[in-house]
């Protein structure tokens, strides 16, 4: 491929691991990016349908897994519904939930500080783009989804930074945004801008609901013994991932204040596989230092 490959599929050691007993089958690639991890995953008779909702991606990973012809399947999609268009015979279901680095390295998609424009959709067909939530979201709208999808302390005052400039002329990057925020908010252990730039990007596409339809569609096409990973990249999807798979491995579903068990305690749908997330080797971390607050949970069904 003429092509440099410019990604380091984050956890692929542990991906691999996690999936290194099925030798049948279909694995969902539910975020098939530049197609490192199923790259890794295409061994015996292993076959593919890999997601993505970037045609670029999809573009890019065709080229790079040509030579596995006739064992991938590509399909042009957000994770979330298109899940339920997997073939029947799945073993096994991977989501890196988070920015590609195809999106992120690119200035002109505007993900990054030094982004060009104001953009942020990962499917480029999308009407809705960063541009419209900064210069169109009052100001309490931008101080909930801050304070809420990026758990910052300077919330409202960013909010009021937003509006109040966009009054003398709109804002139309990702750098003007970045530059604006790193000037009035105290620099802490990461760039000002971090948390409202995740914020924003998790509105733009939907990512926490994406990801609870995604949950809710492996469920339904799961069979005995599919193994579900998921790696997520803040505590926002860590969160519903652990709780999910916490209250599908309980036995029992009665109520906290039930006097007894009146559910028959036979509920579990599977098992939760990792207790604790796995994390980055330090090893992994200094050589991609974009896996330090990757996050990888896997479950087993029944």
């Amino acid at each position: 491929m003429s092509e440099m490959i410019p990604h380091i599929p984050v956890l692929l050691n542990e991906v691999c691991e996690a999936f290194k007993n099925i030798k049948n089958g279909t694995i969902v690639d539910a975020t098939l990016g530049y197609g490192g991890h199923t790259e890794a995953l295409l061994s015996g008779n292993i076959k593919m349908f890999c997601i993505d909702r970037d045609a670029e991606a999809i573009a890019f990973s065709k080229k790079r897994l040509a030579k596995y012809d006739g064992r991938v399947t590509f399909f042009h999609g957000d994770f979330g519904s298109s899940i339920s268009h997997a073939p029947d015979d799945v073993a096994g279901i991977l989501a890196d939930i988070g920015v590609s680095s195809l999106q992120l390295d690119k200035n002109e998609r505007g993900f990054g500080f030094e982004g060009e424009t104001l953009d942020m959709r990962m499917d480029g067909t999308q009407e809705f783009s960063a541009y419209e939530v900064v210069n169109g979201y009052s100001e309490s709208e931008l101080a909930r989804i801050i304070h809420e999808y990026g758990e910052d302390r300077f919330a409202k005052k960013i909010a009021s930074l937003i509006v109040n400039t966009r009054k003398k002329a709109k804002i139309e990057s990702a750098k003007e945004l970045a530059e604006l925020i790193s000037k009035n908010v105290p620099r802490g252990k990461i760039h000002p801008a971090t948390l409202t730039f995740q914020a924003i990007r998790i509105e733009v596409n939907d990512e926490l609901g994406q990801l609870k339809n995604l949950l809710e569609g492996a469920k339904k096409i799961a069979k005995e013994g599919t193994i579900l990973a998921i790696i997520s990249f803040h505590s926002l999807e860590d969160r519903i991932v652990k709780q999910v798979f916490k209250d599908w491995s309980r036995e029992c579903v009665c109520s906290s204040d039930a006097f007894r068990c009146e559910c028959g305690g036979n509920n579990a749908i599977g098992e939760v596989v990792t207790k604790k997330p796995i994390i980055a080797s330090d090893d992994e971390v200094k050589s991609n230092p974009r896996s330090r607050s990757a996050k990888l949970r896997i479950f087993r069904f029944f």
